[in-house]
C-alpha cells in the first residue's frame, strides 16, 4: 500500500479557487486558492484520512472506479498518495533499536568509520520498497 490513487471532485468555489471532495471519504473535504494549491491540499487531506483510518484500524476502501462516479458540478481528478513519502514527511521521529551483530563485524565497521544508524536506515529503506 505505498502508492494509492483516489478520485476527487474539484468544485469551483464562488469566491475563487476550488473546494475538493472525495467520493470514497465523505468526511474528507479541503480547498485551495488555485489548482496547484487545491491539488496539494487534496493530497494532504487524503493523507490525513488514510493514516487516521489506518491508526484506528478502520477499513480503507478501494477507490471507486471513475466510470461509477457522476460529477454534476465539478471536475473529476485522480489524486495520487504515496504512503511512504507521507510517513517520511510527517513521522520522522527517531526510534532507538537494540540489535546484535558479530563482534568481528562490529570491530571492522568501527575501524572503517561506518555510521551504523545510516547503514541500517539505508538497508531498511531498500528492504521495504
Amino acid at each position: 500500500m505505498n502508492k494509492l490513487f483516489y478520485p476527487a471532485v474539484f468544485h469551483k468555489a464562488e469566491e475563487g479557487g476550488f473546494w475538493i471532495s472525495f467520493p470514497d471519504f465523505p468526511e474528507c473535504l479541503t480547498e485551495g486558492d488555485d489548482m496547484q494549491e487545491a491539488y496539494e491540499m487534496a493530497v494532504e487531506a487524503l493523507g490525513l484520512v488514510l493514516t487516521g483510518r489506518a491508526e484506528e484500524k478502520e477499513e480503507i476502501p478501494k477507490p471507486t472506479e471513475v466510470d461509477q462516479i457522476t460529477v454534476d458540478n465539478g471536475v473529476l481528478v485522480i489524486v495520487e498518495f504515496d504512503m511512504m513519502e507521507y510517513q517520511r514527511k510527517h513521522n520522522s521521529r527517531a526510534v532507538k533499536k537494540t540489535l546484535s551483530i558479530p563482534e568481528w563485524l562490529n570491530d571492522a565497521a568501527i575501524k572503517a568509520g561506518v555510521n551504523f544508524s545510516q547503514v541500517l536506515q539505508e538497508a531498511l529503506m531498500e528492504k521495504v520498497k
